[in-house]
């Protein structure tokens, strides 16, 4: 089958239609189209589902295109984390997609994820490696290997880990001071700006930018330093993913600049391919015209060419 060309429309998530799941412990907003091989788009903070918006549409043309907002994130629902903040652990967030794809009746699929969204994906793929076919990463490197080999340089881009995960409420207040103001800094990358965003994207984002998800954010952030790097030093040398990886870096992003991906990845996946491509922390946003691509040919089976993206 020859890949559709990519269409761009500014129509969030055009053609898909919209439902809500009730898991064990949420209630995840999705987006929803297609009839090819399941397929599961997990966004990034402080984003939601709409930041697949500019290549999901046309992968729903060979897919069966599922894209969530994670539990705390955009019109899903918030739980309360919890005393050590369990409820939003990559593993609980990653049981909610397992539990949405049995709902649909897709016992193995593939996923793609972006920054928390790929971190998701990362312990799906490690804890269920029977129901994941194939996963593929925007711009991230383990968060074993973040928080294990940080540099200044990324600190100082990614304050953000360590300002939300300090003890409630103090980071929740200050953010809720003028949440507007916040979502545009964060999303303003160096040597990127904002322009690389529709209108319609940077206002979804600002208006699920409420207190309730700011809550949910910070939960997320604290149980990333505490739980979610616990389980992942357990499991570093000795549990791998078994499917094949495909990993894309911005070469202008935090990740590019302070990390070598593949190395970092090639210590838990053997069927490993990826390259940086040219833009900053927002691949999807930035260049859908490279990422769509090469996510086809790879969730088609197919080797990506990543020559021509170098």
């Amino acid at each position: 089958m020859p890949m559709p060309p990519l269409r761009q429309s500014r129509n969030l998530m055009e053609g898909f239609r919209r439902e809500r799941i009730r898991t064990a412990g949420a209630e995840i907003n999705l987006a929803m189209a297609g009839d090819g091989p399941p397929l599961l788009l997990l966004h990034g903070n402080p984003l939601t589902h709409v930041s697949w918006h500019k290549i999901a549409p046309t992968l729903a043309e060979s897919f069966t295109v599922i894209a969530p907002d994670l539990r705390g994130y955009g019109d899903s629902s918030k739980p309360e984390g919890g005393p050590d903040h369990a409820a939003y652990t990559f593993r609980r967030m990653g049981e909610d997609f397992f539990e949405v794809m049995d709902h649909f009746g897709f016992n193995r699929f593939a996923v793609a994820g972006h920054d928390r969204g790929a971190r998701v994906a990362f312990r799906m793929s490690l804890d269920r490696p029977e129901r994941v076919e194939r996963m593929a990463a925007l711009d991230i490197v383990p968060t074993y290997n973040v928080l294990s080999q940080m540099t200044l340089g990324w600190g100082l881009e990614s304050y953000h880990w360590f300002f939300m995960a300090q003890e409630a409420p103090f980071p929740e207040n200050l953010l809720s001071a003028d949440p507007a103001s916040y979502i545009r800094y964060k999303l303003d990358k160096k040597n990127v700006g904002l322009q690389i965003f529709a209108p319609e994207a940077m206002a979804e984002y600002i208006r699920c930018t409420t207190p309730e998800q700011i809550h949910a954010v910070c939960e997320d952030y604290r149980a990333t330093v505490t739980l979610d790097f616990a389980m992942d030093s357990a499991d570093h040398d000795k549990r791998r993913i078994d499917c094949p990886v495909l990993v894309l870096w911005g070469s202008n992003s935090h990740c590019g600049r302070h990390f070598e991906p593949l190395k970092a990845w090639g210590e838990w996946a053997d069927d490993l391919r990826g390259t940086d491509i040219p833009t900053g922390h927002y691949p999807a946003e930035h260049r859908p015209d490279l990422v769509y691509p090469i996510f086809w040919e790879f969730f088609s089976g197919q080797e990506p060419n990543l020559r021509r993206v170098q």
